[in-house]
């Protein structure tokens, strides 16, 4: 997969956590060690988008305060491959199974996104390809648009049913996103 990159989004504010979740930790790792961990797997490549880190390399947000799809577009706008997975910080559970399964179903494709088990798109666990998906996200910003969603629905998606991940190991676990203190004390206590 040396046509790919691996970018971290850990620009945002993190007011509900009321700490840098990034810097959270589980089983002695930041999440930002776990994810970086995971991607080192797939690609040599990984860099933190927002936040400047001691150990890799690290992009500002070309559109500070922009939220997910700002994030989103520093790595199209950051990455020298042809396609770049993005995951946010706050998804400790993603595994390189997960990566490698949708880089499998990029072939004609401009974006390949997993849908958790209810349904709901995961745009931060996700491959793009650089050259439509930087021009459509710049568009996009420049009209005022900030979710993820919206370039996703104007590119050529391949959204990939749970039902096509779910043999796939922790697969239950992929789209637990850690968003608040109860969030993180559910996962240390492991009641998940």
């Amino acid at each position: 997969m040396d046509d790919i990159e691996a970018f971290i989004l850990a620009g945002g504010a993190s007011r509900r956590m009321g700490t840098d979740k990034s810097q959270l930790r589980l089983e002695q790792k930041t999440f930002i060690e776990r994810i970086s961990e995971t991607l080192f797997q797939i690609t040599d490549l990984v860099t933190i988008v927002g936040r400047n880190d001691a150990h890799l390399s690290s992009i500002p947000d070309i559109y500070p305060q922009w939220g997910a799809l700002g994030g989103v577009h520093a790595a199209l706008a950051a990455c020298q491959c042809d396609w770049a997975v993005v995951v946010a910080c706050d998804l400790p559970f993603v595994t390189a199974e997960l990566f490698q399964h949708l880089a499998g179903l990029r072939l004609d494709h401009e974006a390949v996104v997993p849908l958790q088990s209810d349904g709901r798109a995961q745009p931060l666990a996700a491959l793009y390809r650089i050259d439509p998906c930087r021009r459509r996200a710049s568009e996009l910003i420049e009209a005022g648009r900030r979710r993820p969603l919206d370039l996703l629905e104007v590119v050529d998606t391949r959204w990939v049913e749970f039902a096509e991940i779910r043999n796939l190991a922790q697969a239950e676990r992929f789209f637990v996103n850690i968003n608040t203190p109860e969030d993180y004390d559910a996962i240390r206590g492991h009641s998940l």
